[in-house]
């Protein structure tokens, strides 16, 4: 293990002399990538993480978690061994996408109301992307197709949810988790048999035990969200430029090679493999690099190649959730296991529901007559991301609270808490 280490801390700071070094021999490559990096963190991601994370600190200094958490307990509990409040981090993450899973999942551990193992189960299928970025971004902006955002959203999501179903086996099956905060037996739990009072006694105490202001818990909201969001935007340039600097320097070709190799033993085509290389480093060059790709090659295959990007998240992402994770005992491991799973299943998905969703579809729709021009292209719109990423939360949440109101029916036994 010292050997390991004492490697690791010579790497380390070799890697990274010479990625300056690089830096120094291609500077108008790295400030193009830097400046490529800043324009989709200004433009895509704090539009859509920021107000999000600030309304998310929000409602859990009101209680409105606990509150949705007692409500969502009877459906989160049974199929994800998570506590209800997943359920509000499950929506929340739909809405903004990545890393705002793992960033409510550190808090609802520091507050107690999960157990380390009920958040590696909780980040490992609440880390997400957005529909906004796969309706606009993807569909749009790089297939010129808006036709294949049903697929891509339904196969994302589809395989989230597979992976939150395969993690509840995650940790220990003979030794129960600590009962969480929020599962615990309480008073009001023997006071009052209605869920939805015992949700709102819940919500009481949760504020009381808060205390802050107002004024106060909106400065704190606001100063957590920014930093986060600034440490994603410093992730996202860095990724960005060290990307660059490896497609500069041609040291990318054996990764190349490889991966082209394993896509014709599968059966797939080679040409996919700029898009699942560059994917594995960035979601949006690799995404990009999808959509771009040749037109002999059947779309199909390319929407395939854009789900296991947008899966996998790019280890741009991964060094986000690290970063938001290193407060607490939640290790790096489950979640890596989580994203390959992931990012096997969501392919399998498009290749299975393209028949029955899209039909002999093989060109993009906008080369086709009948046109959209609007649909030509993507701009970033904070408007449209906000409103949409509104409805997004609104409409998760909704689903969840009906299912949890219909999961006594659909759901034989319960696992007890």
């Amino acid at each position: 293990m010292a050997t390991s280490q004492r490697i690791t801390h010579v790497l380390i700071p070799l890697a990274l002399l010479i990625l300056c070094v690089l830096m120094v021999l291609f500077p108008a490559e790295t400030w193009h990538a830097s400046v490529r990096g800043l324009s989709i963190w200004w433009d895509v991601l704090f539009p859509s993480l920021f107000p999000f994370l600030v309304l998310s600190e929000l409602l859990l200094g009101f209680g409105i978690v606990h509150f949705l958490g007692t409500l969502l307990n009877p459906l989160m509990r049974p199929l994800f061994r998570v506590p209800g409040s997943g359920g509000f981090v499950f929506a929340v993450s739909c809405a903004s996408g990545y890393p705002t899973g793992a960033k409510l999942t550190a808090q609802l551990w520091e507050q107690k109301l999960v157990t380390r193992e009920e958040g590696e189960r909780l980040v490992a299928f609440t880390t997400s992307s957005d529909p906004i970025f796969m309706i606009g971004a993807v569909s749009v902006g790089f297939f010129h197709n808006v036709a294949i955002a049903p697929i891509l959203v339904t196969s994302h999501y589809g395989a989230a949810f597979l992976v939150g179903l395969l993690m509840r086996f995650h940790g220990s099956g003979s030794v129960k988790d600590q009962p969480s905060i929020i599962d615990s037996t309480s008073a009001s739990e023997e006071v009052h048999r209605n869920r939805l009072i015992r949700a709102i006694y819940a919500m009481h105490e949760a504020r009381k035990a808060d205390g802050r202001a107002f004024g106060e818990l909106l400065r704190q909201a606001v100063s957590s969200s920014l930093r986060l969001i600034i440490i994603v935007g410093g992730l996202v340039v860095f990724f960005s430029v060290m990307m660059e600097l490896l497609v500069q320097t041609g040291w990318l070709g054996g990764l190349y090679a490889i991966t082209e190799q394993l896509l014709l033993y599968t059966g797939f085509p080679p040409a996919l493999s700029h898009s699942l290389v560059g994917g594995l480093f960035e979601v949006t060059l690799g995404a990009k690099e999808a959509g771009g790709a040749g037109i002999s090659i059947p779309l199909v295959y390319k929407a395939a190649a854009a789900a296991f990007v947008l899966s996998w998240g790019g280890l741009s992402v991964h060094a986000q959730i690290m970063s938001v994770l290193s407060n607490t005992p939640m290790r790096y491991g489950p979640f890596l296991f989580a994203r390959a799973i992931h990012a096997l299943i969501a392919p399998i998905l498009v290749l299975l529901l393209w028949m029955p969703m899209m039909g002999d579809l093989e060109w993009p729709v906008l080369f086709q007559t009948g046109v959209i021009p609007e649909l030509s292209s993507y701009t970033p719109d904070w408007g449209q991301i906000l409103f949409s990423g509104a409805a997004v939360f609104g409409g998760v949440i909704l689903l969840l609270l009906m299912l949890s109101l219909m999961s006594p029916f659909f759901l034989a036994s319960r696992m007890k808490k």
